[in-house]
């Protein structure tokens, strides 16, 4: 991981192999040219205020994610400035929000890559923007390399180069109480995400469930949080025939983990339940060509609770959070549940499978259960679980579904908060006659159209009565297969993550649940 330091020493006479500014698009009256954000007033100065003219002649515009290099000025202890596009220009009586200053941020850390020291002068006017900056480096700098050359040859990812070693944020006092604490908090947060990417990339062949429920096992040990492991057998004894009937067709085992933190101070319980397929061929429903290669990203959901858990005990949070992780391979064999297979799930009702493809809400029932068995204040699910959601939202934004209309305003504010796009969606009580079964208490699928919803609705027949519950379905922004942007990588992207740390912050708060 990057490391990471606050200053106040001026500009020029810091020691780094680059200095990081923000540049924003000017308005009409500007003619549309670039803007030198606050932070960069010493490199501005340098060149006789002449500095958005130099930038504007290399084409720099300040557009979102746009990165333009140049000599430093002379009398610089750097010898490089990079210049940041940070999209419009607030108002007057306004700074950068910190999505922003995160995807700036993030933008300049990959852009880096290779580089031991780089001084970031952002316009930070207050310790949640010196978080912001903080957790998009971090985010940014992330590179997977543990498959490359044997993992001799650290952040071969990057063509052999390695990830930024070292960011100096500007704009708060090391000491200061306020700006420590932010910079402490993205560096767990952002810690616990890039552990969630690295499980998401890992190929299949290395991440099974007894293999994921082994890391989850070893980060519970380190960070004092409670966990329990059921096996075949146990899930066996235990009636949990949703993760049994998924995981049949596989030689590797599935599992179910349980990973409680608690506070002696909490007064609210959140739970969080992730689905962890760790790689779907559709089973017997077997997946067409071309749509297998990036399965092993189907633990995404399971991936983010885990982090948040460990999150939420790193900062330790005046709460109790407890993570159920439904871990199985979904395979075709001889064992596999086939279509028009009957499962007995852990609460006793019976489901009619009439698609394999459609196992991660099978697995995510008994969990909700399991769950709902403890009476928390709250539940929230994260799972990539429909296609349907992708076609609805899109690449980069999850869809929300919940019990509860409050509550589901409650989880879209804390994702636009962090800068998770979200957006909240609808459980039409119509599309639920589609699930009636003639041999079952209910059928796995239902009506094509509304497919998202339809698996909402699913998941809440198992959600106990009377509890809270929301359900994030990520199966867009899980995984990104195009291009790395802002802070955001190619693969795995531990998306929920963040929200999911702010629900139990908020929940600590008494503000939720």
């Amino acid at each position: 991981m990057t490391a990471l330091t606050l200053s106040t020493a001026a500009v020029p006479g810091l020691r780094a192999d680059a200095i990081v500014i923000g540049v924003a698009k000017g308005t009409a009256s500007k003619a549309g040219g670039p803007v030198v954000a606050p932070g960069a007033e010493a490199v501005d100065q340098a060149y006789d205020g002449g500095l958005a003219g130099v930038l504007e002649t290399l084409g720099a515009s300040g557009a979102e994610g746009e990165v333009t290099k140049l000599p430093a000025p002379s009398g610089f202890k750097a010898p490089l400035v990079v210049a940041v596009g940070l999209g419009a220009r607030p108002g007057k009586d306004s700074g950068y929000d910190g999505e922003a200053l995160r995807r700036a941020a993030g933008v300049a850390a990959r852009t880096l890559a290779g580089t031991k020291k780089a001084v970031f002068a952002l316009p930070v006017t207050d310790a949640a923007g010196a978080g912001a900056v903080a957790e998009g480096v971090l985010l940014g700098a992330y590179s997977f390399d543990a498959y490359k050359d044997n993992g001799k040859n650290s952040g071969n990812g990057r063509n052999g180069k390695a990830p930024l070693a070292e960011g100096v944020l500007l704009g708060g006092k090391p000491r200061d109480k306020a700006f420590k604490a932010a910079v402490e908090r993205a560096t767990a947060v952002a810690e616990e995400l890039n552990r969630a990417r690295d499980l998401i990339n890992t190929p299949p062949n290395d991440l099974d469930p007894e293999a994921f429920a082994a890391v989850a096992q070893a980060a519970a040990k380190e960070h004092g949080i409670k966990v329990q492991v059921l096996d075949e057998k146990a899930l066996t004894k235990g009636g949990y025939g949703g993760i049994l009937g998924v995981g049949a067709g596989s030689a590797a085992g599935p599992r179910l983990v349980k990973l409680s933190y608690t506070s002696s101070k909490a007064k609210k319980h959140l739970a969080l339940v992730g689905k962890g397929i760790t790689y779907d061929s559709g089973g017997i429903s077997l997946k067409p060509a071309g749509h297998n290669e990036t399965m092993k990203c189907d633990m995404s959901g399971a991936a983010a609770v885990f982090a948040a858990v460990v999150a939420a005990a790193r900062l330790g949070l005046e709460v109790n959070v407890t993570g159920w992780l439904a871990l199985a391979e979904n395979m075709p064999s001889g064992s596999a549940t086939r279509p028009g297979d009957v499962l007995r799930m852990y609460s006793g009702k019976t489901v009619e499978v009439l698609n394999t493809d459609a196992e991660g809400r099978l697995v995510l029932a008994d969990a909700l259960w399991a769950a709902s068995a403890e009476k928390p204040d709250a539940i929230v699910d994260v799972a990539t679980l429909t296609g349907a959601m992708v076609l609805a939202l899109g690449n980069r934004t999850f869809g929300i579904m919940a019990n509860d209309d409050a509550f589901r305003s409650a989880v879209h504010e804390a994702a636009e908060e962090v800068g998770e796009p979200a957006w909240q969606m609808p459980l039409p009580e119509h599309l639920r006659k589609g699930m009636d079964s003639a041999t079952a208490d209910i059928a796995n699928m239902g009506e094509r159209m509304g497919g998202g919803l339809v698996a909402g609705l699913f998941l809440r027949e198992f959600v106990g009565e009377g509890i809270t519950w929301a359900h994030l379905d990520i199966a867009g922004p899980a995984f990104n297969e195009g291009g790395p942007f802002g802070y955001t990588p190619k693969g795995g992207t531990g998306s929920a993550v963040r929200t999911l740390v702010r629900l139990a912050e908020l929940a600590a708060a008494g503000e939720i649940g």
